[in-house]
């Protein structure tokens, strides 16, 4: 178990005490889970640079990488659905499009075809990602930050909340439309039985 490998499935229990905080009312705890997050989205840079560059890359972490993405992310968007922050069809086509796309993997794996991560996949990603931390940013303004300065952000949190909503619908959008892609590219692949 190397350095990035340790970086990637850390991203599973942090995913964990990030939704757990997000349900707490104590001072803090939103703030905490804010900043939780900014450390799993950096996390899921840090691994892959430091995979290539002391050249670590192997099957397993490219696998887990993408894996815990989908894990953290979807877990996370699962807790906004439970709050109700966001309306649980974009998480359910959200839930779709990854377990369709990772049906389509293994079929084509069990094939011997590597179905690697494309551009659009990875937009889908950091979407989603910069969504999820305007929405988890509302709350630490509106229940720590806002009482620790004794000041009023309410005009401002509206914004935000917006903002982080507009960016998950585009995230919801570039999911569709990577899976799409996906299935497209990789049809020949799936879908031919005499391969």
């Amino acid at each position: 178990m190397n350095l990035p490998n340790i970086i990637t499935l850390s991203r599973i229990p942090l995913m964990f005490l990030i939704v757990w905080l997000m349900y707490q009312g104590w001072p803090g705890a939103a703030t905490l889970a804010f900043w939780l997050f900014i450390i799993a989205a950096v996390g899921d840079w840090l691994d892959g640079y430091i995979a290539r560059t002391r050249k670590l890359v192997s099957t397993f972490g490219k696998f887990m990488d993408a894996l815990t993405d989908k894990i953290f992310v979807i877990g996370i968007m699962i807790a906004f659905v439970a709050l109700g922050t966001v309306p649980i069809y974009w998480v359910l086509i959200v839930l779709c499009r990854e377990f369709l796309v990772s049906g389509m993997r293994m079929m084509a794996a069990a094939k011997g075809v590597i179905v690697a991560a494309e551009r659009g996949g990875k937009t889908k990603t950091l979407t989603q990602l910069i969504a999820v931390g305007f929405l988890l940013f509302v709350p630490m303004l509106k229940n720590d930050i806002a009482g620790w300065l004794k000041l009023d952000f309410s005009p401002y949190t509206g914004y935000i909340h917006y903002t982080g909503m507009g960016l998950f619908i585009l995230g919801v959008y570039f999911t569709v439309r990577s899976g799409v892609d996906y299935i497209v590219k990789y049809r020949a692949v799936v879908f031919d039985e005499q391969t």
